[in-house]
C-alpha cells in the first residue's frame, strides 16, 4: 500500500468527520500496488445511513483532503442505502484494504 501512516490517519479523520464515526474506508485501485508509481488515490466510503448531499459531502472531503495531503487526485466511490450501486463498487469490496 503507497499510504504513509500520516495520510491514512488524515483521510481517516476527514472522512469521519464528514460521514460518520461508522464510515468504513477501504483503498482500492492502483495506490494497492507497492512496485508502481503515481496514480490517485480511490477510496471507497461505506455508510450505513442515507447521505443527503453525496456530491456535496464527497467534494468537502476532497477539498479538506487536499488541503492536508497536498494537490493529489482523489477519487471517493460512496456506499449508502439511499445511493444506486454499481460494478465498480463490487470490484472496490473484493479488491479494497481497509483503512478503518
Amino acid at each position: 500500500m503507497r499510504l504513509n501512516k500520516h495520510q491514512v490517519d488524515a483521510i481517516t479523520s476527514v472522512i469521519k468527520t464528514v460521514f460518520g464515526q461508522d464510515a468504513h474506508i477501504a483503498l482500492f485501485g492502483s495506490r494497492l500496488n507497492d512496485d508502481a508509481k503515481g496514480g490517485d488515490i480511490d477510496l471507497l466510503v461505506t455508510v450505513g445511513h442515507p447521505v443527503e448531499r453525496p456530491a456535496f459531502d464527497i467534494a468537502r472531503v476532497q477539498a479538506k483532503m487536499i488541503m492536508l495531503l497536498g494537490d493529489q487526485k482523489i477519487d471517493i466511490l460512496l456506499d449508502a442505502p439511499n445511493l444506486k450501486r454499481q460494478a465498480i463498487h463490487q470490484i472496490a469490496r473484493q479488491e479494497g484494504l481497509a483503512l478503518c
